[in-house]
């Protein structure tokens, strides 16, 4: 089972900006935060400290890299809502979603195709 990893609002901020420039150096990630966040210096290395300690990236002799991918982090964050809002449910989270709306033959498609290749593997994650 992979770390449960919370962002709040200021880290996804900043977390969405290195996933688009990564890898980088620290100084630079600070002048675009700066310029795209209106954020002080300090407040950067603060919640960029924070995503390190989550493990999400890492700062190491002044450079930013990637540990967890967004898309990564998208699936967990995806996986934990449905744990926790339907029990873990995908059909029930799945008939929620559509509430009653059709989909288009390309969503079908679409979908069935994400079934086969997903089915009967046995693996959660």
């Amino acid at each position: 089972m992979t770390k449960d990893i919370t962002l709040t609002a200021a880290e996804t901020k900043l977390a969405a900006l290195i996933w688009r420039y990564a890898p980088l150096p620290s100084p630079d990630l600070v002048a675009l935060a700066e310029r795209e966040l209106d954020w002080k210096k300090s407040t950067t290395y603060t919640v960029l400290k924070k995503l390190c300690d989550k493990g999400v990236f890492k700062n190491e002799d002044t450079n930013v890299s990637v540990v967890l991918t967004c898309d990564e982090q998208i699936a967990r964050q995806s996986r934990r809502y449905v744990e926790d809002t339907f029990g873990g449910s995908l059909p029930k989270f799945i008939t929620s979603f559509f509430g009653g709306k059709k989909l288009t033959p390309e969503q079908a498609a679409e979908l069935k195709h994400l079934i086969e290749e997903h089915e009967g593997g046995g693996n959660n994650g």
